[in-house]
């Protein structure tokens, strides 16, 4: 197959297995979805899910978080992993939020990035997921997977995320990205996987002799 032939399978493949992913991160307003999605850095989504109802308990907004009290936040988001910047991060972020925002998460590219402990890919979660713009958010799976199956070369997540917004028209790429993210867990697992053993990868490449090894980002 051509990459373009390639890229029309795959995203009609994904859309017959997962026609419609839900949001893995449990939220409840686009501020806890910020909050989700920063917890989620060097994290599962399902610890994740584990740890924020004890936070979202006390506060689920950037004004109540602001009074709850910073070690009060770093205990419970600690099983998260990176805990004292991640706090720090969620506290300063709430105080930004009030202070410029209205206490709102803004729907702006530059806003967001600006705050702590928010890069571009949550960023994108957010965006995406929060406010329904068209965005690619690459994590480990669409890392991984859009290398298996030739849709970029892995030199790093920003390439990634050019080359797949090349591939597919902007109306797929917020569904789009759940789907690589389920179908990544499910069958094309890290470990599981080496580009040669789930049903992509075999269509894709069905005369691929060698296991492939994707770059990390």
């Amino acid at each position: 197959m051509l990459k373009k032939e390639r890229a029309a399978y795959i995203e009609k493949r994904l859309a017959e297995l997962y026609p419609d992913p839900p949001i893995p991160l449990d939220h409840s307003n686009n501020f806890t979805l910020l909050v989700a999605v920063l917890l989620s850095a060097q994290c599962t989504d399902l610890r994740v899910n584990k740890v924020t109802p004890a936070l979202f308990a006390h506060a689920d907004n950037a004004r109540d978080m602001c009074t709850v009290d910073e070690q009060i936040i770093l205990d419970i988001v600690k099983p998260c992993g990176l805990a004292p910047r991640k706090g720090k991060a969620i506290a300063e972020l709430s105080r930004i939020l009030v202070e410029k925002h209205g206490g709102e998460v803004p729907e702006d590219w530059q806003a967001l990035e600006a705050l702590p402990g928010v890069g571009h890919k949550t960023a994108s979660v957010v965006m995406s997921q929060g406010f329904g713009i068209p965005a690619v958010p690459v994590d480990t799976h669409v890392h991984r997977l859009a290398q298996r199956w030739g849709l970029t070369d892995g030199t790093n997540v920003v390439k990634t995320e050019r080359d797949f917004k090349k591939l597919f028209p902007p109306e797929s790429w917020n569904a789009l990205h759940l789907q690589f993210i389920m179908y990544g867990r499910e069958f094309c697992t890290a470990r599981g996987c080496d580009g040669r053993v789930c049903e992509i990868c075999t269509s894709c490449y069905p005369n691929r002799k060698k296991p492939f090894v994707a770059k990390k980002p």
